[in-house]
């Protein structure tokens, strides 16, 4: 039987899916590219924009007519918020939500015995097969009573069972009428996490420890297609971390919807889960994936900076460089406070003016998430956006985002709506300061000491790889330097 994989979407997708493809692996099946017509094809979707929910029907759509006997299992965001438009798809076999990830390789192989599907939903309270430690739910869904609700900010341990009680309302604040809301659209989710990690790569892997978010940014369908923020206890990271590590991967990337939210159902720390994995034997370099501004306290700044193996690499959402616009979508910091988070970490970890020319550590790496367009994004609001990324905290990277109007969360409701022309100009000029901060950080770094983890793709004759810092290095290719770390000067 053969099976074939296609992932859209976010690192936390990429991780899910190559946990998936463990499971069926684990159960026998042989894993092929989409286009050699597999028996069955999973497919791992998006729906973070209008675009990549186009993107997502097309996928499946081309699958089908590529091959019209396989089934198809679609699973990730989009099936979770409109799975009976996706179940309608011809060729669409069975459609599984968040609630439901722990079901997809038992369903699926269900399916496949059978030989053939009573409905499309995945069938509830049947007799699954045990896979082993294939794929794993930590905590799974509650059939009845969730417990006690968790106090404010953390959890506290749960039952024996290893349910562990969580938010059963999400945040109280007005939302308009038709809004979808997650106790609408799961049977609660905040009980449950997948585990999981990519294993695609030979040098890096993204080890998911967090999944769903509270904080209901008024643009955002987050915690209506993943639930409510919750994680994985530290030891069962830990034990992961050290199953990346005995296949060789060398560098381990943390995920998370939220990930600096790390905590909020063990009553653990992110410091914490932080520390226990730096201890983890053969694993050389650590990056975290993306944290909120306000997440990234000075205790963890201060750590990161003392010596570990966490790279000065820091991924941090914006969204918007006007204090206007951040209140209004319902952010949880203002361009102040995320500016003197940047003057911080850069007080601790850029090289210090005035230092010996023998120490030449490189400079930190910021790529800072921004949404261009937003309901109510004037032209003066947009400029104070740009001139806030190009005069007061420069990053390294600009991830540039037009806004998309998601069904159902409030900012889609209000009037004042950007056109699409003027998001388009406005994406172009955010790319070119994009191009020219990137170029200048490049510059600034160049002579520097770095280390540069060799990656296994070979284009043109050459191998590439990553700094600590994040800057893109190539050389002539040389098998016996992949998956090895380097010092080179930039």
């Amino acid at each position: 039987m053969r099976i074939a994989f296609l992932t859209l979407g976010c690192k936390l997708n990429y991780a899910e899916t190559s946990t998936y493809e463990r499971g069926f692996v684990a159960a026998g099946l042989d894993v092929v590219q989409w286009e050699d017509k597999a028996d069955v094809y999973l497919i791992n979707t998006c729906s973070v924009t209008e675009r990549a929910e186009k993107k997502c029907r097309n996928v499946i759509r081309k699958v089908h007519r590529v091959s019209p006997e396989a089934k198809i299992v679609v699973t990730g965001c989009y099936a979770q918020l409109r799975r009976e438009e996706l179940a309608a798809i011809e060729g669409v076999a069975l459609v599984f939500g968040a609630a439901e990830k722990g079901r997809v390789v038992p369903d699926t192989l269900d399916l496949l015995r059978d030989g053939c599907l009573e409905g499309i939903l995945p069938p509830t309270g049947k007799s699954l097969p045990s896979l082993g430690e294939s794929v794993k739910t930590s905590f799974p869904f509650p059939s009845g009573d969730l417990g006690p609700s968790r106090s404010p900010g953390h959890g506290r341990p749960g039952p024996s069972g290893g349910v562990y009680p969580s938010d059963q309302q999400p945040n109280k604040e007005p939302f308009p009428p038709g809004t979808v809301h997650p106790a609408d659209s799961l049977s609660d989710p905040s009980g449950a996490i997948l585990e999981a990690y990519s294993t695609e790569e030979r040098t890096r892997s993204f080890l998911k420890v967090q999944d769903g978010c509270d904080n209901f940014c008024a643009y955002c369908t987050v915690p209506y297609a993943r639930g409510l923020s919750r994680n994985i206890p530290i030891s069962a990271a830990v034990e992961q971390a050290k199953a990346i590590a005995a296949t060789g991967v060398k560098e381990i990337v943390i995920t998370g919807v939220n990930t600096g939210d790390f905590g909020r159902t063990t009553g653990e720390s992110f410091l914490e889960l932080l520390k226990r994995l730096n201890d983890v034997e053969g694993i050389e370099r650590y990056r975290i994936s993306s944290i909120e501004p306000n997440l990234i306290t000075e205790e963890i700044v201060d750590w990161i900076a003392s010596g570990t193996k966490f790279q000065p690499h820091f991924h941090i959402p914006l969204q918007s460089g006007a204090d206007e616009i951040l209140s209004r979508v319902r952010r949880r910091y203002t361009t102040g406070f995320f500016a003197e988070r940047i003057d911080y970490i850069r007080s601790k970890m850029d090289p210090r003016p005035g230092e010996p020319q023998g120490n030449l550590k490189p400079y930190v790496f910021f790529g800072i998430d921004v949404i261009a367009g937003l309901p109510g994004e004037t032209d003066e609001l947009f400029e104070k956006t740009y001139s806030f990324l190009g005069n007061r905290v420069r990053p390294a990277f600009i991830h540039i985002f037009p806004y998309s109007r998601r069904p159902g969360t409030v900012a889609a409701g209000w009037k004042d709506q950007v056109k699409d022309s003027v998001k388009t100009e406005r994406v172009a000029r955010l790319e070119t300061l994009c191009d020219e901060l990137h170029s200048e950080f490049v510059e600034k770094n160049r002579g520097r000491i770095s280390q540069v983890l060799w990656e296994s793709d070979v284009k043109d004759g050459l191998m590439g790889g990553y700094s600590g810092n994040y800057i893109r290095v190539e050389r002539p290719y040389d098998p016996l330097r992949v998956n090895t770390i380097e010092d080179i000067i930039l």
